[in-house]
């Protein structure tokens, strides 16, 4: 059940990111800004994050470190709410 927590929160991250920086917010992470750089279009830079972070995730379900993995998705359901309020008020704060 975490791991496919973890998974949906990855595909909501994603999606509130993409949708902020349709809104024309910037990323604040400098390294997510420099994944979003790399290739032709932003969202090939942010699967490509996205993948390399499933790494560690199942390497903490598959040894059982489940408080780990249970950090690691409250941390993520936080970007997605940092992500909606960018997005929300970004626009707005220009």
């Amino acid at each position: 059940m975490l791991l496919c927590q973890f998974a949906g929160l990855q595909v909501l991250d994603a999606v509130t990111t993409l949708w902020f920086l349709h809104r024309g917010v910037a990323e604040a992470n400098p390294l997510m800004g420099w994944a979003l750089a790399w290739g032709a279009q932003p969202v090939w830079g942010l699967a490509a994050a996205k993948a390399l972070g499933l790494a560690p995730a199942l390497w903490a379900w598959h040894s059982r470190r489940h408080r780990l993995l249970r950090r690691i998705n409250l941390l993520f359901a936080a970007c997605v709410a940092w992500n909606l309020a960018a997005g929300w008020l970004g626009p707005s704060l220009r």
